[in-house]
């Protein structure tokens, strides 16, 4: 059973990429026929199991909003767990009891009810009595069965959780600092309790369980183990655990010390379950807490050290954050040297000065941070310029906290979209530029300005000492640099950022003026507005760029690095397509991809658009008699459908 669990979440896993790469990405990473042989396989699969996940393709989930979350009772108290940081308690506990050893999840406690087989309620755990319906939102957890095989009334409880790498990629996509999440926890927090569940099923909560409150008519056999694999076929993802006795507790907690490092999931212990169910029951209650399990919270390991320095980082919203550098310790098993002291009153609440003796420690064993400075000198400066600009900064109150912000609206700490553009494959084409790098290099003073780029090798020993960096990183990403240099003026007119200007509208810029930069600087807005493509906005855009002095320093200071390609070559392909609007839809046969298509008819002169307006002359779809949305929108304004032979074989009418 649990072998075909696995297949289904790897099909998922499959065909969610295709589809995502096919609809998003306009690229095909499988043919149609393989799709459909997948997508048989896992209905095939979703039926012989009775377990369908709530990812599954074959599930259309409609969202639900509502105007406040309703309160509902607990069936039974849901009571907190006693607590020890001590490994010798916690074995003690065990003595020769056989027991569940298991993660201690640091999300949202859920309670979820199935009847005859389908999710009917999932409520919170709010203040253990009363807590809170958030079905709708359950619904759309990422890994939750929709259905299961059993038809019996099932009462489960477990944690919903945001992994940290997805946690990650949710806050990348916020540029204000201080709108981003402060932890998984609080995200899941919010993502599970919104009034709208399409909010919550974009932020990919997970839910582990980790307690079966009720399965009348299951066998058992005394065990919590049982019921744990018995969760797994019906196709529950489960807390990792270890069956133990007192024994070999501290071994046990050792092999758990030891994933946490790596471990995608937030957790802030371990939880201690007798695997006996009768003799748990028979323990009873405090009252405060049940006595057939008990929580292990980590003990900080502390560590004394010196303060060498407080970094102030630079950040793309204008916030200026410190970090504290220190006398390199040895925290649960890692070196750590770097602690974020996230703001200002914090800095002042503890009274920090560069060679004070502070204490450091791993927050859940993972996130170095200061526990306390033993000196308190109070004679660290805050900055009254920003590194990356140097400009003057300030400090502001945001929620009750003091903070560090720069002034400068055109700090190129604040222009990380653009310099990210810049470097981007269809632009400069600089490898290992990431936007996380790209932070780290203009917070250090490095770049300031898109020429800058070009003697990143003057810092080449500050480079090589950065996190994320080595030798070898910092030479492969040196050498990018160094290849970038040769271009081409539409390369270089999209790397600039000029609003309105994308890949193709700059090849049409280069071509049209021949390559020379000079005379698309110069050109006036009737002029450009001429050309078929351009049209009046975008021309103001282009006269406004090159007409700012900002601007024009930005280019001069740039083109004495670059190596442009002055010669467009008059190709022998003649500009058929010329003025045609395409739409492509579907999949391709004779091209390797749709973008190969887009890149053939652009080569050609023709334009490319992603939807079907009443400006799109064709619509390119293999299916001719496809009854697709894009298709009956064609149809609906008498746009021609056509093939990509007849585009390979086109003739002008």
């Amino acid at each position: 059973m649990n072998e075909k669990l696995e297949r289904m979440r790897e099909l998922i896993r499959i065909l969610t990429e295709a589809s995502k790469a096919y609809y998003q990405d306009d690229t095909e990473i499988m043919s149609n026929f393989e799709y459909d042989r997948l997508y048989d396989e896992l209905t095939a699969l979703e039926e012989e199991t009775g377990t369908v996940l709530s990812t599954s393709p074959t599930v259309h989930v409609g969202y639900e909003a509502v105007d406040e979350l309703p309160k509902e009772r607990h069936e039974q108290p849901m009571l907190s767990l006693d607590k020890t940081k001590d490994v010798e308690a916690l074995a003690a506990f065990a003595g020769t009891h056989d027991t569940l050893l298991s993660w201690k999840l640091d999300g949202l406690t859920v309670v979820l009810t199935y009847r005859e087989g389908e999710l009917s309620k999932a409520v919170t755990r709010g203040n253990g009595e009363i807590g809170e319906v958030i079905t709708p939102n359950a619904k759309v957890f990422c890994n939750l069965p929709h259905r299961i095989p059993w038809k019996g009334e099932l009462i489960l409880r477990g944690e919903a959780v945001i992994l940290y790498s997805d946690f990650e990629k949710i806050n990348e996509k916020i540029e204000d600092i201080q709108a981003k999440y402060k932890n998984p926890r609080n995200l899941c927090s919010g993502s599970v309790r919104q009034l709208n569940s399409e909010v919550t099923a974009g932020r990919n909560v997970r839910f582990y369980a980790f307690s079966l409150v009720k399965a009348d008519g299951v066998d058992f056999g005394d065990s919590r183990m049982r019921q744990f694999e018995w969760l797994k076929e019906q196709g529950f993802e489960v807390v990792d655990f270890e069956k133990v006795t007192g024994e070999g507790m501290a071994a046990a907690v050792a092999r758990f010390a030891e994933k946490i490092a790596d471990f995608d999931v937030p957790s802030d212990g371990l939880v201690a379950v007798y695997d006996s169910i009768s003799y748990g029951r028979s323990l009873g209650r405090t009252a405060k807490f049940p006595r057939d399990s008990i929580a292990f919270k980590w003990k900080d390991e502390i560590a004394e050290t010196t303060l060498l320095e407080v970094e102030w980082s630079p950040s793309r919203t204008g916030l200026i954050n410190p970090v504290a550098i220190f006398e390199p310790v040895e925290l649960e098993g890692t070196t750590v040297s770097r602690a974020s002291v996230h703001n200002v009153s914090i800095v002042r609440g503890l009274q920090l000065g560069i060679g004070d003796r502070i204490t450091v420690y791993k927050a859940n064993m993972i996130i170095p941070q200061i526990a306390d400075n033993l000196t308190r000198s109070g004679s660290l400066l805050i900055p009254d310029v920003c590194p990356a600009c140097g400009m003057p900064t300030a400090v502001q109150v945001v929620s009750e906290a003091e903070t560090l912000v720069c002034t400068n609206a055109a700090c190129s700490a604040k222009q990380i979209k653009s310099y990210a553009l810049f470097v981007s494959r269809d632009a400069m084409n600089i490898d290992g530029l990431s936007e996380q790098t790209l932070e780290k290099l203009i917070a250090h003073g490095f770049i300031r300005t898109f020429a800058d780029l070009y003697h990143l090798d003057r810092h080449r020993s500050e480079i090589v000492q950065m996190d994320g960096f080595g030798e070898k990183s910092c030479a492969n990403l040196l050498q990018s640099i160094e290849n970038s240099r040769k271009t081409t003026p539409a390369r270089l007119l999209y790397a600039l950022g000029i609003p309105g200007i994308g890949t193709a509208n700059a090849r049409v810029l280069a071509r049209h003026f021949k390559g020379d930069l000079d005379k698309i600087r110069e050109a006036s807005a009737e002029e450009l507005s001429g050309i078929d493509g351009i049209g009046e906005i975008m021309a103001g855009a282009i006269v406004r760029y090159f007409g700012s002095d900002s601007s024009r320093q930005v280019l001069e200071q740039l083109l004495p690095e670059l190596e442009l390609d002055q010669e467009v070559p008059e190709t022998q392909t003649l500009q058929i397509f010329e003025g045609k609007t395409f739409v492509v839809t579907g999949s391709v046969e004779q091209f390797a991809n749709r973008n190969a298509l887009k890149a053939y008819i652009e080569e050609r002169g023709g334009k490319v658009t992603g939807s079907v307006t009443s400006k799109t002359d064709y619509l390119i779809n293999n299916d001719l008699n496809s009854n697709s949305s894009k298709n009956r929108k064609a149809r609906e304004l008498g746009i021609p459908v056509i093939s990509e032979n007849t585009i390979l074989n086109w003739q002008e009418e």
